[in-house]
């Protein structure tokens, strides 16, 4: 049987194509589709077992064929195994990274003398990697240094307090999009038709019973006057459907039945009833509210 590529480089592979498929397939708006959605997390997971599970049956079925040949036979397999192309191009960054042994170096050839409670040390070469690693560290800290500590283009308190503001400009802009996250400190009057009616259907199931359809008030106060007892505009009109009003006496707290978005489109629709002439107005409660 032969492999041109060895498991080590298949699995990953064949993994990354799979991935890239589900990711491919799967619209997940603007979050990758294994972070947006759980389940490709375990699906994936189980792909990932299934080819390690299917490369452990292909080598113990292959070990049981070689098993199974003739001297002869094992010859000519591991004739035809030794001429498979190899990455050279693979093995020459390992002994790159990893260096080559020492020319006849045996454990006795290289135990060096010193001996520590039955603790003896080998005289073998830092690997390449650790080497190289080690001299990038000195270039970074001599940039650093330069960078910081001469050039003082910014300090890292200055730095941290730009991506700060940086991130609450992010944030504050986030939030104008997303309605779900809108609160008193960032609510706006919303004037899309859509929001308003959305507004109307949530104050004709929820309100009218205090406040009447046409919102000249009953239970409640008027809606269609200028006066507010809680403060009229829609950061006011909002903070008292969410938090509730008067203690005792006052409307329930809505933060708890209705979502942020219902909040503000009701609260949108009620400062749309201002000005408007109801059947029944009750007597203006609260003192004039001026914008």
């Amino acid at each position: 049987m032969k492999n041109l590529l060895p498991w080590w480089i298949r699995i990953p592979a064949l993994f990354f194509i799979i991935f890239a498929a589900t990711e491919w397939a799967i619209d997940s708006g603007d979050q990758p589709a294994f972070i947006a959605i759980p389940t490709i997390q375990l699906f994936l997971g189980i792909v990932l077992l299934i080819l390690i599970a299917i490369e452990i049956i292909v080598a113990a079925v292959e070990n049981i064929m070689l098993h199974s040949l003739d001297e002869k036979a094992k010859e000519r397999y591991f004739a035809e195994k030794d001429k498979l192309p190899e990455c050279k191009w693979v093995k020459s960054i390992w002994i790159f990274l990893i260096g080559k042994k020492k020319e006849g170096a045996t454990e006795e050839t290289i135990i060096i003398d010193h001996d520590f409670d039955g603790i003896k040390e080998l005289d073998n070469n830092l690997p390449p990697w650790w080497i190289y690693l080690f001299y990038a560290t000195i270039v970074f800290a001599i940039i650093y240094h330069i960078r910081f500590d001469f050039i003082k283009e910014y300090t890292q308190a200055e730095e941290y307090e730009m991506e700060v503001a940086a991130a609450q400009i992010a944030i504050a802009e986030y939030k104008k999009t997303a309605k779900d996250l809108v609160d008193v400190s960032t609510v706006e009057l919303l004037t899309d038709a859509a929001d308003l009616s959305a507004g109307k259907q949530i104050f004709e199931s929820n309100c009218v019973a205090c406040h009447m359809a046409d919102g000249g008030g009953g239970i409640g106060p008027n809606l269609t006057d200028q006066h507010w007892i809680l403060g009229g505009g829609i950061k006011n009109v909002f903070s008292t459907i969410s938090e509730g009003g008067r203690d005792g006496k006052g409307m329930v707290a809505w933060k708890q039945i209705l979502k942020p978005v219902e909040m503000a489109q009701v609260a949108s629709y009620v400062i749309t009833l201002g000005g408007t002439t109801p059947a029944n107005p009750k007597e203006a409660e609260g003192e004039l509210w001026e914008e």
